[in-house]
Parts: C-alpha cells; structure tokens; sequence
C-alpha cells in the first residue's frame, strides 16, 4: 500500500472513531482508573474497538497497538497504534480539547499518522513525504524566531512524573510572549498548525506520540525526545518549529 493512500486511511480511521467517541462527549460517564491512575470511560473503550475492527477488516495482517486492549500480532512488520481519546480527563469534563489519534509504523519509523478533534472540526493528518493537512489544506509551522515572540505549551504545567522538565519549562515559560497548558494533542496540533511554537510533554506511551512526530516534521517542524532523539518511542516529547528548534532544546536543557 503507498503512503499516498496510508495518508488517506489513517485520516478516515481517525475520523470514523473520533465520530464514535464524540456520540458520547458532554454526556454523564463513568469513569475507571487504570493501573497507572489515568481515567478510562466507555467512550474510549468503544472508540478503539471500532478502529480495531475497522484495521482487522481491511488490514488483516497487520499489527494492533491501542491504549485500552494492548496489542495484537506484536511481531507484525507494520503495526497500527491507537490512541482512541487523547485527553480523556480532558473529555469527561467537557472540555473539547481532545483528539483520537492513529499512526502506522514499520518498527519504530512512523509512515503516516492522523489526529481528528471532533468537538473542534479538525482533522491533522501526514504521511513521509506527502505533507501534513490540516482540514484539507497544507499545514505549516511559524516562522517565529525569538523565544520572546513564541507561545510555548505543555501538557500540564506541574510535570508530576518530570519535575526537573517542568522547571524548564517554566523557565522558558517566563521569557514567551504566552504560555498555556493547552495540553495532549491539541498542542502539537497548534505546533503543526503555525498557532504555537513549542509543545512539551515529560513522558508520552508511543500511542500517543506516533501519529504527533510525523506531522510535526512534515509540517516542517522538529519533534525530538528530551534525549534529542527523533523519536516516538523515546522520553517524552518536545515540538518546536524549526527556526526556534536549536534554542528553546538549549533553554530546556534537552541533550543531543
């Protein structure tokens, strides 16, 4: 299958179960707590069965990764991560700042990745080689090149997991023109999007960052782990443009 047409099923899977977790945004869920303390809802289970069946029907031989059923045919040479509702603490509060999120990789390089924002009308999606679109059009990152210019973003300002990272962040924080926690994937969006030019997260699964670095990058950014590695199966997660992608690392102490 080309990655012309890898661009387009990923952006379909990830509109088909954004829709279905959507059926169930703004009503009363009840909400579990995993074994790593993060909330599950009947919306995120729902939503990734779907896209489950949806890649068992078209891609059989494939591999499954999702965040809520583990994975199948762990040793396919292509495998399809899930991430059904990124944000899902987000979600149960109503607040619309979620996305579903869906990549294809061949071990650990990602060949095409989409995130859909149904409660916003927004779909990010990108393949290597075919660009990130945004809603149907090119998506490009700023051209901002003074920290002080720059909106800067983390998932959540206390970095509970990252401590260290998050002071860094702070101290970056400090000199940008704004700074939000405009958490999980909508700020990478913002990133790929020209909207921000720097989103962080101290420690991401690769569910969740597989389908953020090949936008990112296609969208004519830089995605690195806290190593510096250009990785989505790395530590954690820092986005910037590229013009700023030397200084804001430095200003946060990433290595490499």
């Amino acid at each position: 299958m080309s990655q012309t047409s890898l661009l387009q099923a990923v952006a379909e899977l990830a509109s088909l179960a954004g829709a279905e977790a959507h059926q169930h945004f703004g009503s009363t869920l009840a909400v579990e707590d995993k074994a790593d303390g993060s909330p599950v809802t009947r919306a995120d289970r729902d939503a990734e069965r779907l896209a489950r069946a949806w890649i068992e029907q078209r891609f059989p031989s494939d591999g499954i990764l999702g965040e809520e059923y583990g994975e199948t045919r762990p040793g396919a040479a292509r495998r399809w991560l899930i991430d059904p509702i990124d944000g899902t603490r987000a979600f149960v509060k109503g607040v619309p700042l979620w996305g579903t999120l869906v990549a294809v990789v061949e071990g650990e390089t990602v060949l095409a990745g989409a995130a859909a924002f149904p409660a916003l009308h927004e779909t990010l999606a990108a393949a290597r080689g075919e660009g990130c679109w945004w809603n149907g059009r090119r998506a490009r990152v700023s051209s901002v090149d003074r920290i002080e210019s720059a909106t800067v973003l983390a998932t959540d300002a206390t970095f509970r997991r990252t401590p260290e990272r998050g002071a860094a962040w702070l101290g970056v924080a400090a000199r940008a023109a704004t700074a939000r926690t405009w958490g999980d994937c909508y700020g990478y969006l913002l990133v790929a999007t020209g909207r921000a030019e720097l989103m962080v997260d101290g420690d991401l699964s690769p569910w969740d960052a597989a389908s953020l670095i090949v936008m990112i990058e296609e969208a004519g950014g830089v995605y690195t782990d806290w190593q510096g590695r250009p990785s989505a199966f790395g530590d954690g997660a820092v986005a910037t443009n590229a013009t700023l992608a030397k200084t804001l690392r430095d200003a946060l102490g990433v290595r490499g």
